[in-house]
């Protein structure tokens, strides 16, 4: 049975704002405990504590819906085979910016029906910036629309990306960092992919690229095409793969930029292998 949309937004709106008070929380506790996850990845009380509160009031509120939540149950198996509703959670993204006392972390929080992700939430508790969207609704910074800004020019465009936490293959990553900045006025690494996405939505940013996790781009992505952001990859996805969920080599730009940053880090990225960022 397809949901009220408009139902399960303003839930998810609410719970992302009260697990972003929990967060801010934590750090005005100066509590915070510290573990690596895959020997690298750091893992907070936080998270823990955020993403135990979503996927609580997420069961409660629908009992009958999985959740894919980044900390406490980050496999669920083939998206693409599930036939029940999925909630897709990242309790914190942009942990380490969290750690360290940056303001670029956010709660995200995706919702899908059908296969299909329908609603995306992703919240800044530090700067109270709720970024919403729902499926053919358009996309939204707190209560205003929000568009993309159709940057034309590539040499002045400003690009994002992030890097993984695993460095044995570094130089592909290097490789693309070189010929964007060849080709673009800067780039930006800010340490929140959802962010980051975010930020082209609203126009802060002209392009995004990086291979992540599911729950880093679920909501962000769906925000940034609603915002008028072209969304795909400049790698092929694999035959039978919905590019909705394919983490590698993902690419987020204006339509206008998107084929010319598709181009030149198809290029760079020829026989690499992709590099996922963990955060």
């Amino acid at each position: 049975m397809e949901m009220d949309l408009q139902e399960v937004q303003t839930f998810a709106i609410a719970i992302a704002e009260q697990a972003g008070e929990i967060v801010c929380k934590k750090r005005l506790e100066a509590k915070l405990s510290h573990e690596f996850k895959y020997g690298n990845e750091l893992v907070t009380n936080a998270d823990l504590a955020a993403d135990k509160f979503i996927s609580e009031e997420i069961s409660k509120r629908y009992g009958s819906h999985l959740i894919l939540s980044e900390e406490l149950s980050p496999d669920i198996g083939n998206l693409q085979e599930i036939q029940e509703s999925v909630w897709i959670v990242d309790p914190i993204d942009g942990t380490v910016n969290f750690a360290h006392g940056h303001n670029q972390s956010a709660i995200s929080i995706a919702y899908v029906e059908q296969q299909q992700v329908k609603i995306g939430v992703v919240y800044n508790p530090f700067t109270k910036e709720m970024f919403s969207a729902l499926k053919g609704g358009g996309a939204f910074l707190n209560d205003s629309p929000i568009r993309i800004v159709n940057e034309p020019a590539l040499d002045r465009a400003i690009i994002a990306t992030g890097f993984p936490y695993e460095k044995s293959n570094l130089e592909p990553m290097i490789q693309r960092l070189r010929v964007v900045l060849h080709h673009c006025a800067d780039i930006r690494r800010l340490g929140s992919a959802a962010l980051d996405i975010c930020w082209v939505a609203a126009g802060r940013l002209d392009g995004y690229y990086e291979s992540l996790c599911i729950w880093d781009f679920a909501a962000a992505r769906l925000i940034a095409k609603e915002a008028g952001a072209e969304c795909g990859h400049f790698s092929d996805v694999p035959e039978g793969i919905d590019p909705q969920f394919h983490p590698d080599d993902l690419l987020i730009a204006n339509p206008v930029l998107y084929p010319e940053l598709k181009r030149i880090l198809g290029s760079a990225a020829e026989k690499e292998t992709p590099l996922k960022s963990l955060g």
